[in-house]
């Protein structure tokens, strides 16, 4: 260990020579601190404004009636914060580790790691719960806000040559990128990656002048442990960045890189727990789309470079034009040295390059093609523009030579945009004038009294191109993407009927259908089989799809399944049906804890009706003759595939929607058989098509057989559950949840039942199982090494600086001794 720490205290600077000791960076004068105060919250308050005024002219939430709920912002993300609401409040079903109320018992801490770890989403709990939407989107406008000032405090650092308000205005122009405001808007998690790019380029610098290790380790961690994924884009984007520092900036600094290799190690590690159970729940979860990398066309790449554009498989590299023009005057600006010019415009080119070649493409994304937007990445290249435009503005305005070359290669650059429909009219409109506003603004005469007048035209083409895309894209989104009720006051009543109804944990109440969003359970409360999530367990999947349940999103996207069997088997005793909070039966529900026979578990096949009798134990479904159910008993029909309204006789159509591979409908009660004879109306198309005939009588008395050895208690907790017996059970006790990996009961592993939790027992009395999610100890293990090293390095660098000190207050013979000892 002391090797290991004499290695890493290395990679800290150590101090100079005694004869020439070293000197600590003096801290910037009060003037130069209160400017870039004053540029981060400038740059804050111009991406507010732009955000809001571009919603507000849209008339979109919350500043009209059109609503936001769309895509994942309605079926993750919203519900996810509703959930976090609930768990700061004392009011959730379970905790940080186990969620008991979606997906019939899944695991949280993947999930929190990915839609929830922001520092800043814990703000969502000081708002009423009826209100998460507007707390959602405060967030999204504060993330945006941060970037920002983030941002303008970065470039500050990095010079303090141009007044002070052009940092404001560039690091509003990056937060106000069209990556920003056309996909991070409705995918918030997202824009904590906006935010880490300023910061961990703010690490970059500080490894390479050798200061504040402690400080960049910390940076690194909340980045990470706030997104891991943008966060993951971020850090090569801040590589990118102190490898043209050290190109530009002169000397040799090899210490750098090693520098900032440790600080991401280090902060990355105290980050594990997290993302340690994150990445292991990822490979459990059901596959998604897999899909080849195609890039798009040069014509509609050059157009997202225009305001007010939109699309979903382009890249939205969209920033406004001050930043642009003032990114492609660097290249022909001779008052900038040469190095600086070529290394920077260089590494623009480079990575915009890197965007369309698929391998590149790969190392951007963690080396899986995203299912969705496959230019996550593009906020990195609207960073390096904004920084490549603020390098030119350190040695001074451009000249009118470079102004004009300027002006003249983003020309071509929209010429060359024009055969593509996405550079529309309003579009080219914008954009041009954009560019006359900034370039007559650049080349006004460079005196005192035109500088209110340029920093006002500069300002009006940035704030009118960002509001004008927003509004666009609040338009187009709401068009071209899956939308959701917003969350009013019918979706009050039904969470408050829910919370009337609520008994859990003696039975489950299920928010039922027709639902709100992919998560209801989390956003309306109550406990059921409905789930979305990156993290949907694949064990969760199978078992859902062979009882007959219905999905979409390729199986990610869980619904809830009506039906008597189910919701005996998974102690459903209330569910929310056709308006209003239906009690499915206290007594035909079982508890959550049952025993079944010793012997092997059953195997399930292809119908539904057969595999849900043989997890119940008993036959129920009576078989249809000649196409047509008994009288008296429910009929349900299974046609996973099949698409349209079903019927039975004269009762009111039930609308299937089938068709994989992205969805799957699910069984679907048609009413009771009435008369004899009588066959359901059945929508054509391939696929299986299985009536079962539900006999009510046989599964009360299948319910009945097994409560007489079920559990008579059961305490669920965020760690696990407890079970108490009425007497002594010998068999397999079965919980009715899905056997996800991190559990063990009675310190037994865990032996799935056709998918359920389940455990041998031999004459007993209780039962208690506990949840640890896969990869939480090696991620604590990971943390606790980082806390060490870190320690060690403190240890050390402390030692050094008492040695300078010492050296620094001896007299100049044993200086002279100290320095021929050293030699």
């Amino acid at each position: 260990m002391r090797t290991v720490l004499r290695i890493l205290s290395s990679v800290v600077p150590a101090p100079a020579a005694p004869a020439a000791p070293a000197v600590p960076a003096a801290p910037a004068p009060a003037p130069a601190r209160r400017a870039t105060a004053r540029a981060a919250a400038l740059a804050g308050v111009l991406a507010v404004a732009a955000v809001c005024a571009g919603d507000a002219v849209a008339r979109v939430f919350p500043f009209g009636p059109r609503h936001r709920s769309v895509n994942d912002l309605a079926n993750q993300f919203v519900p996810f914060h509703a959930h976090l609401w609930d768990l700061l409040r004392g009011r959730a079903d379970g905790g940080l580790l186990l969620d008991w109320r979606a997906g019939w018992g899944t695991g949280f801490l993947p999930d929190y790691g990915t839609y929830l770890s922001s520092p800043l989403a814990p703000l969502v709990a000081l708002a009423p719960r009826a209100d998460v939407e507007y707390a959602v989107y405060a967030l999204t406008v504060l993330k945006t806000a941060l970037a920002a000032a983030a941002t303008a405090f970065l470039l500050r650092r990095l010079s303090t040559a141009p007044a002070w308000w052009w940092p404001a205005l560039l690091g509003a122009g990056y937060a106000l990128c069209g990556w920003s405001l056309v996909e991070g808007t409705y995918n918030p998690m997202w824009l904590d990656g906006l935010i880490a790019l300023p910061l961990l380029c703010l690490v970059a610098e500080w490894a390479r002048e050798g200061v504040r290790p402690l400080l960049s380790v910390l940076t690194v961690a909340v980045c990470w442990t706030a997104n891991f994924y943008t966060a993951y884009m971020a850090t090569l984007g801040a590589a990118l960045f102190l490898l043209a520092r050290l190109a530009t900036t002169g000397g040799s600094r090899p210490r750098a890189p090693l520098r900032a290799a440790v600080s991401t190690v280090l902060g990355v590690g105290l980050a594990a727990p997290v993302l340690a159970p994150v990445l292991l729940s990822t490979r459990q979860a059901h596959p998604g789309v897999v899909r080849d990398f195609e890039a798009a066309g040069a014509a509609d790449a050059l157009a997202r470079l225009l305001p007010g554009t939109y699309g979903f498989s382009t890249p939205a590299a969209f920033v406004a034009t001050p930043v642009l023009l003032l990114a492609a005057a660097l290249a022909f600006r001779r008052d900038v040295p040469g190095r600086e010019r070529w290394v920077w415009t260089g590494l623009v080119l480079a990575v915009t390059l890197s965007f369309q070649w698929g391998p590149t493409h790969l190392v951007w994304h963690l080396f899986a093609t995203p299912n969705g937007s496959p230019y996550r990445q593009t906020f990195v290249l609207a960073g390096l523009l904004v920084i490549a435009a603020h390098t030119g503005l350190a040695h001074g305005l451009p000249g009118r030579r470079a102004l004009a070359a300027g002006s003249a290669a983003v020309l071509v650059l929209t010429a060359a945009a024009l055969p593509s429909d996405l550079a529309t009219r309003p579009a080219l409109l914008l954009a041009l004038a954009g560019l006359a506003a900034t370039a007559g603004a650049l080349a006004l005469p460079r005196r005192r009294r035109y500088a209110a007048l340029t920093a006002l035209l500069v300002t009006g083409a940035l704030l009118g191109q960002a509001a004008a895309t927003t509004a666009y894209a609040d338009r187009r989104r709401l068009a071209h993407l899956d939308d959701y009720p917003p969350y009013g006051p019918e979706q009050e009543r039904r969470a408050a009927a829910l919370a009337a109804a609520d008994g859990w944990p003696a039975y489950r109440t299920d928010p039922g259908l027709p639902r709100v969003a992919g998560n209801d359970p989390l956003l309306l409360g109550g406990q059921g089989a409905a789930y979305y999530s990156s993290h949907t367990p694949a064990v969760l999947t199978e078992l859902l799809t062979t009882l007959g349940g219905g999905w979409t999103s390729r199986g990610r996207n869980l619904q809830s399944l009506d039906n008597p069997v189910v919701d005996a088997l998974f102690a459903v005793g209330a569910r929310w049906r056709d308006g209003e909070v239906v009690r499915t039966g206290t007594d035909a529900a079982l508890p959550l804890v049952t025993v079944r026979p010793p012997g092997p578990a059953p195997a399930f096949g292809p119908s539904p009706f057969r595999n849900q009798e043989l997890l119940l134990g008993a036959r129920v479904y009576a078989g249809p003759s000649a196409g047509a159910c008994p009288v008296g008993t429910e009929v349900f029909l299974w046609a996973p595939e099949r698409t349209g309204p079903a019927r039975l006789g004269g009762g009111a159509p039930v609308r299937l929607l089938g068709g994989g591979p992205k969805r799957r409908a699910a069984l679907a009660s048609l009413g009771v058989q009435t008369a004899p004879g009588v066959r359901p109306e059945v929508p054509g198309g391939r696929g299986p098509a299985e009536l079962g005939c539900l006999d009510r009588n046989r599964l009360r008395t299948a319910v009945d057989a097994l409560r007489s050895s079920a559990a008579v208690s059961v305490t669920p907790a965020a760690t696990g559950l407890t079970a108490r017996f009425p007497h002594p059970v010998t068999g397999t006790a079965v919980v009715a949840a899905p056997a996800i990996p991190g559990w063990s009961c009675g310190g037994r592993a865990v032996e799935p039942y056709a998918g359920l939790l389940a455990v041998p027992v031999t004459d007993a009395t209780t039962l208690s199982c506990s949840f640890r999610p896969p990869g939480l100890l090696p991620g604590l293990a990971a943390a606790g090494v980082s806390v060490l090293v870190l320690a060690g390095l403190a240890v050390a660098r402390r030692g050094q600086r008492r040695r300078a000190l010492r050296t620094r207050s001896a007299p100049p013979a044993a200086q002279s001794a100290a320095s021929a000892a050293a030699a």
